[in-house]
């Protein structure tokens, strides 16, 4: 806390600071005007003069603003080919952890895991005899198909199958 106060104390009296310098520099530069007793043309004349220092004020802000963009740019792409050339970020190989279920609800969750689950304990058990009944035993010689469709017969066999349930 003491740290904090003593940082806005200092932050106040940079920028009391910053405003007398501003209120000093703008004295310097700028003169005071005198208007009264000026005839009109005279004070045509002093607001062209003024109008032209304030274009020629308006032009050099433009110019350093063009310049700082110019910057900007110039930097953002340098900060891109810096981010090129060093390459990928490399992951480092991560190690398998093994944590059951249980260890981590209680990680997460903390004391208030209380049940305990064991995943394995309701999986269905598939015996191995009941597959193989299941199977079709019907086992052929696939050769003998391969040959009797391979060629022009088995096409024609084909189109002539097609054709006789049609009657002709």
């Amino acid at each position: 806390s003491l740290m904090l106060a003593k940082a806005k104390e200092e932050w106040e009296q940079e920028i009391v600071d910053k405003q007398a310098e501003k209120e000093r520099y703008l004295a310097e530069r700028i003169t005071p005007l005198h208007t009264s007793g000026l005839s009109l043309s005279q004070l045509q004349d002093l607001c062209r003069e003024l109008h032209e220092k304030v274009e020629i004020v308006d032009e050099e802000r433009y110019d350093i603003e063009a310049k700082c963009n110019h910057n900007t740019r110039e930097i953002k792409d340098l900060k891109i080919k810096v981010l090129d050339l060093r390459g990928k970020f490399k992951r480092p190989p991560l190690r398998r952890v093994r944590v059951s279920a249980d260890a981590m609800l209680r990680a997460l969750l903390g004391s208030k895991h209380k049940v305990s689950m064991d995943l394995r304990a309701n999986l269905k058990s598939v015996k191995k005899e009941d597959t193989e009944k299941e199977r079709p035993v019907e086992v052929g010689d696939w050769r003998k198909n391969v040959e009797a469709m391979s060629g022009m017969e088995g096409r024609k066999k084909m189109f002539d199958a097609a054709k006789s349930p049609t009657g002709q």
